[in-house]
C-alpha cells in the first residue's frame, strides 16, 4: 500500500525489521530511502544522540589529567616538568592503543551493550583519580597507573564511531560521524573549563581536587542507563577482520594515518599541553577569577577545534578533501610558525591567538582528512577493479576508518613528549615548534603530490 512521507506519496518500504530481546534489530538496511524516511532517520538520530553523549564523557576522561596536572601543585604535589608530561600523554597512548580492539567490539557484543560497557569503565579511572590525589604522597608510579587508565576514554572513539557508521546512509555518513567526533571532542574542553570552576567553588572548606574526578560519576550513570534504555544493537553489524587485514596491506591507509596525525593528533596533544604550556609561560594568565569561581582559557582551544572539525567535513564535501587538508595545514603552519616567532615575547594575547589559530585549523583539517578515507579508497577501488564501490573497496574503507582514527591518536603521546624534550633539553619550547613546523610542510607537500594530483593509481581523481 502506498504511504504519504510529508506530500510526497511513496511505496511502502521493502525493508521490515524484526525487534528481538535485548534491543537487538534485525534487518536493518539504511540505503532504503522509504524505510529511511518512515523509521529508519528516527532509530538512528535517537542512536546517535546518546553515543555523543556517552563518547563526550570518554573524552573528558580522557582528558583529566591534562587539567588536573596543573592544579596538582596546589594540592601539595611536587613533579618534574618530564613527570608532569607524562601524565599528560599517556593516557593518549593508552587511548590511542585501544582503538585497535575497540573497532571490532561494536560488532562483537552490539552497539548498544557496548556503549553501556564502555561508559562503566569509566568509572574506573574517574574514581581512582579522586582517590590517588588526595594524598602529595602518592607515589608517582601511581599516579601514572591511574592516568593510563584514563585511556579508556579515549578507546571510546572508535567504538563510538564504528556503531554510528552501521547506522546511516553513505550520503548521511559524513555528516553524522562529524557530529559524533566533534560531541565527543567537545569534551576535552568542558573537562579543562569546568574542573577548576568545580574546585574552585569546594576551596573555601578544602582543596578538593577529587571533585576533578568525582564530579562526573553522576553523568556517567546516565549515559550508562541512556544507552540501556534507549539505542539499540544491529545484527548487520559484523566484525572485518578480512577487511582490516585487507585495508592494512593498502599504502595509502600508512599515507592517510601520517596525514591524520597531522591533523587529529595535532589537535589532541595540543589540548591535553595547553592549559600546562599556559601555566609555565604565563603563569599570571593561567587563571582568573569569576566571583569565588576559577577559571582557565585554556578550554577555548579544544573549543575551537571541536567545533571546526564538522564545518572541515562539509567544507571537504564541497571543495574536495585533498584541497581543505591542504588549506588547514597551511593554516597549522602559520599558527606555529607564529608561535616560534613570538614564543619569547610575553605577550599573551599574541600567544593565545596564534594557538586558537592552529586549533581552528586542526579541527579543519581532522573533519577535511577523515572524509578523504572513504573517498581514497574509492578511487582506488575504481582503479584497480573499475568500480568505485565493489563490497571489498566499501569493506576496506569501513576498517580503515577505525585504524586511521587510532593510529591518528598517537598524536596526543607524540605531540607533549616532543614539547617536555625540547623544555628539558634547552629550557625553551621553542625548538619543538620548529619541528611542528618542519613536520606540517612534509605533510602538506604530501598532500599535494599524492592527493591533490590526479593520478592512474587513483583513477586519475583529485581527492
Amino acid at each position: 500500500m502506498p504511504q504519504t512521507i510529508g506530500n510526497t506519496a511513496v511505496t511502502a518500504p521493502a525493508t521490515v525489521l524484526t525487534r528481538r530481546e535485548g534491543r537487538w534489530i534485525d534487518g536493518w538496511n539504511a540505503e532504503d530511502p522509504v524505510f529511511w524516511q518512515a523509521q529508519g532517520r528516527t532509530i538512528a538520530r535517537r542512536n546517535l544522540g546518546w553515543s555523543i553523549f556517552a563518547e563526550f564523557l570518554g573524552f573528558i576522561v580522557w582528558q583529566l589529567w591534562s587539567i588536573v596536572v596543573v592544579l596538582l601543585p596546589n594540592a601539595g604535589f611536587t613533579l618534574s616538568t618530564t613527570e608532569s608530561f607524562w601524565l599528560i600523554s599517556l593516557p593518549s597512548l593508552v587511548g590511542a592503543t585501544l582503538r585497535f580492539p575497540y573497532t571490532f567490539l561494536v560488532a562483537r557484543f552490539g552497539g548498544r551493550n557496548w556503549t553501556i560497557a564502555s561508559v562503566l569503565l569509566l568509572l574506573i579511572p574517574a574514581t581512582l583519580l579522586g582517590i590517588v590525589v588526595q594524598n602529595p604522597e602518592t607515589p608517582f608510579g601511581i599516579l601514572l597507573l591511574v592516568a593510563a587508565l584514563a585511556g579508556f576514554g579515549g578507546g571510546n572513539f572508535a567504538s563510538s564511531m564504528s556503531n554510528i557508521t552501521y547506522f546511516f546512509p553513505q550520503k548521511e555518513k559524513g555528516w553524522a560521524l562529524g557530529l559524533n567526533a566533534a560531541g565527543g571532542n567537545l569534551g576535552t574542553s568542558v573537562a579543562q573549563l569546568a574542573v577548576p570552576i568545580v574546585v574552585s567553588l569546594t576551596a573555601a572548606l578544602t582543596f578538593n581536587l577529587s571533585l576533578a574526578g568525582w564530579m562526573w560519576i553522576p553523568l556517567i550513570l546516565l549515559a550508562a542507563w541512556g544507552a540501556w534504555r534507549y539505542m539499540d544493537n544491529l545484527s548487520s553489524a559484523k566484525a572485518d577482520f578480512a577487511g582490516a587485514a585487507a585495508a592494512l596491506r593498502e599504502p595509502h591507509l600508512w599515507v592517510l594515518s601520517l596525514l591524520y596525525i597531522g591533523t587529529f593528533g595535532s589537535f589532541i596533544g595540543f589540548s591535553s599541553v595547553f592549559p600546562k604550556l599556559i601555566a609555565d609561560g604565563f603563569p599570571e594568565f593561567s587563571t582568573f577569577q569569576i566571583g569565588t569561581a576559577s577559571v582557565t582559557l585554556a578550554f577555548l582551544g579544544a573549543l575551537v577545534g571541536s567545533l571546526a572539525r564538522p564545518f572541515g567535513g562539509r567544507l571537504a564535501d564541497r571543495f574536495g578533501g585533498a584541497r581543505m587538508t591542504i588549506v588547514a595545514f597551511g593554516l597549522m603552519i602559520a599558527g606555529a610558525l607564529s608561535l616560534l616567532l613570538t614564543l619569547e615575547t610575553d605577550d599573551f594575547a599574541v600567544f593565545l591567538g596564534c594557538f586558537l589559530l592552529l586549533f581552528i585549523a586542526a579541527g579543519l583539517g581532522n573533519g577535511a582528512t577523515y572524509r578523504m578515507i572513504p573517498s581514497v579508497f574509492a578511487a582506488r577501488g575504481a582503479a584497480t577493479a573499475g568500480d568505485p564501490m565493489t563490497v571489498t573497496t566499501q569493506r576496506k574503507a569501513a576498517a580503515a576508518l577505525g585504524l586511521i582514527s587510532a593510529i591518528g591518536a598517537y598524536g596526543g603521546f607524540v605531540i607533549p613528549q616532543v614539547l617536555a624534550v625540547a623544555q628539558s633539553s634547552t629550557g625553551s619550547y621553542a625548538p619543538a615548534f620548529g619541528a611542528f613546523v618542519g613536520a606540517y610542510v612534509l605533510l602538506l607537500l604530501m598532500t599535494v603530490f599524492v592527493y591533490a594530483i590526479p593520478r592512474p593509481s587513483l583513477a586519475g581523481h583529485r581527492i
